[in-house]
């Protein structure tokens, strides 16, 4: 290239970081001349002589000075020329192109303007092209895998660092191994960790939130996680989901004993639909399991706020409730008699869960059973006398009897407790809700565990039979005020209790064995039957057409202490906000998403 009286510019046929795109073969073959005169009296002609396209031919243009001002004249045709620059002036290669000439003559032109071109630009590097050599061979030797790393890293929203494990430490961690470090972000992390650095007390889970299961924050309350766009999965993935493991396993042990009943012989049920619920069973068991290990494993705070939950608590002696059921299920073509050991290593997770929990009622502090006595209290219960119902079984004597009478002595204590409704007892709602049918899974466990320690179906089984059927009853007439409430995942631990009088009917029946009693033993199989099988589509329905089986679990994102009234007006602000936008749309015909 010259900076002359005729200078040349050169577009070459193959140069790096350039965009070439071809106009087709509208001009092939043909010449395209064009007089160009400069202000300064110079006058140069250019002719294409041959244009298949850009990308098979280079072109060389010879023009006056560039201090000089440029005109056409006698040009029919306007063409613009867009040219995509390297990044870098070392990525232009004068040597590989080749010169054509204009003439100005347009005789052969086509009438008709040629095809446009696209031209792509290539990404600039930011900062200085002419700065030292180190800095420039550092930002070449950046790999465009790191400069994504880099990008992703800047872009990643840390508002949920301060539930990870460690605060986020641990993924620096991995990143360092991987060999791409990153700098820990203080102030970031001090930002966060002032809302979460202790978990918020019992009470401030009453006052800022509501609902049968306290999972809705109430209006003048403000979440320490975004509201405004989906977490993370797992940080979504709430320990209430083993309910449905809960759910499908007594459904094992409700078929095997429909199929084994003398009394229901004349059903002629198969075993194989026993073996069939077990093996999906296990499945489910194996995979919601990973799926928490997992959240305890990265987002280890939310799982301790599930932890101090008042209601969610309770949830973590479903996992081993669950496998106790997966244990009574086992099919006979699978297993017939089972190692004690197996009871052993499941009942020492439930024995030190219940030494922390009674221990806490018993207290008198803030998780005095007074004050955080709730239905869903009872799957602390009945993990007794699961336990005592598989080890009677097993041909354990001294264990079950132990289990079975620590699990007497706290259910008529909570019994109490929740039939008196105390003034200071902010948990119980007013209004009805599946969690009561929780009632009815202690005295139907107990009684056919009763019965099986007894060896018979005697008079102290029969008790917590009648008392079972009773709540059962009581329920069932007021199903009509079950209605309009949210489904959740832990409806399906409120399943099982009918699935347990179910069972106990079938026992009672064997003692009693008339036509009532195998009609309600028929009934009652076929409402629990019915009722998970229900709570399967609605599961199904939510989670692949609704898509909103996990949503955000504000229950574990509220503040330590109640919100100063700056953040309170700011929340109900942007509430007041929302529902004008609502409006609004509505009053246009706007549909709203």
């Amino acid at each position: 290239m010259e900076n002359k009286d005729n200078q040349v510019v050169a577009l070459p046929q193959a140069v790096i970081s350039f965009d070439v795109v071809g106009y087709g073969n509208g001009m092939n073959g043909q010449s395209q001349p064009c007089s160009v005169n400069s202000s300064e009296g110079g006058k140069f002609v250019a002719e294409v002589k041959e244009v298949a396209d850009f990308g098979g031919q280079d072109v060389v243009i010879s023009m006056p000075p560039l201090s000089s001002s440029v005109r056409a004249e006698d040009c029919d045709y306007l063409y613009s020329l867009s040219l995509s620059l390297p990044a870098s002036p070392s990525g232009l290669h004068i040597g590989q192109t080749k010169t054509f000439t204009y003439s100005d003559n347009f005789g052969a032109m086509n009438s008709q303007l040629p095809p446009q071109g696209k031209f792509y630009s290539q990404p600039m590097l930011t900062g200085s092209l002419y700065e030292n050599e180190a800095q420039e061979s550092s930002v070449i030797a950046l790999t465009d895998g790191q400069k994504k790393v880099q990008r992703n890293e800047s872009m990643r929203d840390k508002r949920f660092d301060s539930f990870k494990t460690w605060s986020g430490r641990l993924e620096r961690q991995l990143s360092n191994l991987r060999g791409r470090p990153q700098e820990p972000d203080l102030e970031e992390n001090d930002i966060q960790g002032i809302e979460i650095e202790d978990v918020p007390a019992v009470q401030r889970y009453f006052d800022a939130l509501e609902g049968p299961e306290l999972d809705t924050l109430k209006a003048s309350e403000v979440s320490v996680l975004p509201e405004d766009k989906m977490w993370p999965f797992l940080l979504r993935f709430p320990i209430n989901s083993f309910g449905m493991c809960l759910g499908v396993s007594s459904q094992a042990i409700l078929w095997k004993t429909l199929a084994t009943s003398p009394t229901l012989s004349f059903l002629h049920v198969s075993l194989t639909v026993n073996l069939v619920l077990w093996c999906i069973s296990i499945a489910l068991m194996g995979f919601v399991s990973l799926l928490y290990s997992l959240k305890i494993i990265f987002y280890f705070e939310a799982v301790r706020r599930e932890y101090y939950h008042p209601v969610r608590v309770n949830f973590f002696f479903a996992p081993w409730i669950a496998c106790l059921f997966l244990t009574l299920g086992v099919p006979p073509s699978v297993a017939v008699n089972l190692h004690p050991i197996i009871w052993y290593i499941l009942m020492a997770p439930i024995f030190c869960l219940e030494l922390k929990i009674y221990g806490q009622w018993m207290s008198g502090g803030q998780r005095r059973l007074s004050k955080v006595a709730n239905a869903s209290n009872h799957l602390s219960i009945v993990g007794n006398f699961v336990g005592a119902l598989l080890g009677a079984s097993m041909g354990l004597k001294e264990g079950p009897i132990f289990f079975f009478a620590v699990g007497l002595a706290h259910y008529i204590v909570l019994f109490v407790t929740l039939y008196q409704r105390l003034p200071t007892n902010a948990a119980l709602p007013k209004e009805l809700h599946p969690v009561f049918f929780l009632f009815v899974a202690a005295p139907s466990v107990a009684c056919t565990a009763w019965a099986t320690i007894n060896g018979e179906f005697d008079n102290g089984a029969r008790i917590a039979y009648f008392i079972a059927l009773f709540l059962y009853m009581s329920l069932a007439v007021r199903i009509n005020f079950f209605r309009g409430f949210r489904f959740s995942l832990a409806w399906w631990a409120y399943t099982f209790p009918m699935t347990a009088a179910s069972i106990a009917t079938m026992k009672y029946s064997v003692e009693v064995t008339n036509v009532f009693t195998r009609a309600l033993s028929i009934g009652l199989s076929a409402i629990s039957t019915f009722t998970v099988s229900a709570l399967l589509v609605a599961t199904i329905v939510h989670a692949f057409v609704l898509r909103d089986l996990f949503p955000n679990d504000i229950s574990i994102a509220i503040t330590q202490k109640k919100p100063k009234f700056r953040k309170m007006l700011a929340h109900l602000r942007s509430a007041n906000s929302d529902l004008k936008d609502l409006d609004s749309s509505v009053s246009r015909g706007t549909p709203v998403h």
